[in-house]
């Protein structure tokens, strides 16, 4: 179902389109390629909106939250804001101190994209990237597809360029399966993360290099717990980002597994990347929501799929980077017990 959702400064009209398998619905504007709720039932089958959000177009360009929004060409963060590709030395914007973060400040999440199909359960996006876009090589075309089926929230990401770049590419969607009206629980939700290692960042939240074993840390979320429980230890790497901002490894599915004891809603992710950012929504400071909520410093979590950060700039690492002509493809599933 396709409705009008509110327009653009310059007059053009975004407009929601309703995706849904009988048991969950989803509601996606084509500004930004943006999840703007995510309604999934709890045990006893009532609808809850489970995806922080905003109710205007001037509230998510304002804001730097990126609810629910597609990040790229590259997500997270890129140390100066540069990298070499070839030989040669690429600038990206500096948004974040000294260093860029999620291909700011022309980020795609204040652009209308261009639906191809809108079906029941299905809406591709597609957006066209100039060469030079963002200080990337090349003329990429960027489809995000999403499939609501199954119980889940399938999210496909496809990409072309008529040069060597990166694509790393990611929803930076909050979940708070208490419901997005209840960011007090938020930190109540239950983590279960297989990861047995993680990327600790410097006082600028890019990564350092070392790949960190969970052993013995608050970081390990191999046997579930509450996100809330070791959030304020005396830990290194928590201590410099205020709280869970770190990526961690995937290397079996699910990646990550987060439950809310009282609904009983359970969301498993499932990628094809090498890397979730969890961030336990530290940078929140009672922004005003869907409906007028405020949501509170830790009033929901991410969970994106993603290379690891920085990782152009860590050769040892697996690499963001794709060749000239080469179709770049990721998918990553939110699925709901």
């Amino acid at each position: 179902m396709k409705t009008p959702f509110d327009k653009l400064p310059d007059g053009s009209q975004a407009y929601t389109y309703t995706l849904t398998d009988g048991v969950i619905t989803a509601e996606i504007t084509d500004y930004g390629a943006t999840i703007l709720r995510l309604l999934v039932p709890d045990r006893e089958g009532k609808l809850g909106d489970v995806a922080l959000g905003f109710d205007t177009i001037a509230e998510y360009k304002k804001s730097t939250t990126f609810f629910g929004t597609v990040v790229g060409r590259g997500a997270n963060r890129t140390k100066n804001g540069q990298f070499t590709l070839n030989g040669k030395q690429y600038q990206l914007g500096r948004n974040d101190g000294p260093n860029n973060l999620h291909c700011g400040p022309d980020f795609y999440k204040d652009r209308l994209w261009t639906v191809e199909e809108a079906s029941e359960n299905v809406l591709r996006l597609r957006l066209e990237s100039p060469d030079g876009d963002q200080g990337f090589p090349g003329n990429a075309t960027i489809r995000v597809t999403y499939t609501v089926m199954d119980r889940g929230l399938y999210i496909t990401y496809d990409a072309l360029c008529d040069q060597d770049t990166v694509f790393n590419l990611t929803n930076h969607c909050y979940f708070n399966l208490a419901g997005h009206d209840r960011p007090e629980k938020a930190m109540d939700q239950v983590l279960m993360l297989p990861a047995r290692h993680f990327t600790p960042d410097d006082a600028e939240n890019i990564p350092t290099g070392e790949l960190r074993s969970v052993e013995g840390t608050p970081m390990d979320f191999r046997t579930p717990k509450a996100i809330g429980r070791d959030i304020g230890m005396d830990y290194d790497a928590l201590k410099l980002q205020n709280g869970y901002d770190h990526n961690f490894e995937v290397w079996c599915n699910p990646c990550a597994v987060l439950t809310d004891p009282e609904s009983g809603r359970t969301m498993e992710v499932i990628t094809d990347r090498c890397g979730v950012q969890f961030y336990s929504g530290n940078f929140l400071v009672g922004e005003k929501g869907k409906g007028g909520v405020s949501y509170c410093f830790r009033g929901g979590i991410c969970l994106e799929t993603q290379f690891y950060p920085d990782a152009i700039n860590h050769p040892d690492w697996q690499q963001p980077i794709t060749r000239a002509g080469q179709p770049f493809h990721s998918e990553t599933a939110y699925i709901f017990k």
